[in-house]
């Protein structure tokens, strides 16, 4: 009987201590919610923007550009996909030697994610997700896109600050390429990595917090 009591006893003691163990294993965190106002339909107005080719230095530079977006509105909100960027035009593009580029824009809508966000600064951090674009000039072409061309996974890093009301891509934390390149003399060579820089005033200005 002894013995018997003494077996349980074990037993039941390796059930707490796996119970206790199983408890602390598990996840001691919430996920992250948004909240967005007024949220709905956005433009973004921007300056200079550039697609640099890290690999050769060569840059190409439009004078401006302009998206049309819609965010999600309220509280509560995922931050995947938190808004959908549905048009996205750049004007007077040109490359190395002056030469003319016209970039267009394929597989919209691309998609803008919520990461994470600094109360003290009013600053979220995201990505712009799905991007996928074509650049054609005089003898030279290619595609940009992020692991492959026609892959529409192309990333970019990004941040939206309350105060400003702007959206600034980075040129850093993006995953972006050119591809198919034909001709365009060595200035840009397929599988070169890229990066895209900008700076948008969104209009209505947003607040874009973490809830």
């Amino acid at each position: 009987m002894a013995i018997l009591k003494r077996t349980y006893g074990i037993l039941f003691a390796g059930v707490a201590t796996a119970a206790v163990i199983g408890m602390s294993a598990a996840p001691a965190f919430a996920a992250t919610t948004w909240s967005v106002s007024p949220g709905g339909a956005i433009t973004g107005k921007s300056g200079t923007t550039t697609l640099k080719d890290t690999t050769t230095g060569n840059s190409l530079t439009c004078k401006s550009s302009a998206t049309s977006a819609t965010l999600k509105k309220g509280s509560g909100l995922s931050g995947t996909a938190i808004g959908s960027i549905t048009k996205v035009t750049f004007s007077t593009c040109t490359g190395p030697l002056s030469l003319t580029f016209t970039v267009t824009t394929k597989d919209l809508p691309w998609k803008l994610n919520a990461v994470s966000y600094d109360s003290s600064t009013g600053v979220t951090t995201g990505t712009i997700t799905g991007i996928d674009a074509t650049l054609s000039g005089p003898s030279c072409s290619a595609d940009v896109d992020g692991t492959g061309a026609g892959k529409h996974n192309g990333m970019v890093k990004a941040t939206y600050t309350n105060s400003t009301g702007k959206l600034k891509v980075l040129t850093t934390g993006g995953n972006l390429h050119v591809y198919d390149v034909s001709g365009c003399a060595g200035l840009i060579n397929t599988g070169n990595a890229t990066t895209f820089s900008a700076t948008y005033t969104v209009t209505p200005k947003q607040t874009i917090k973490a809830s």
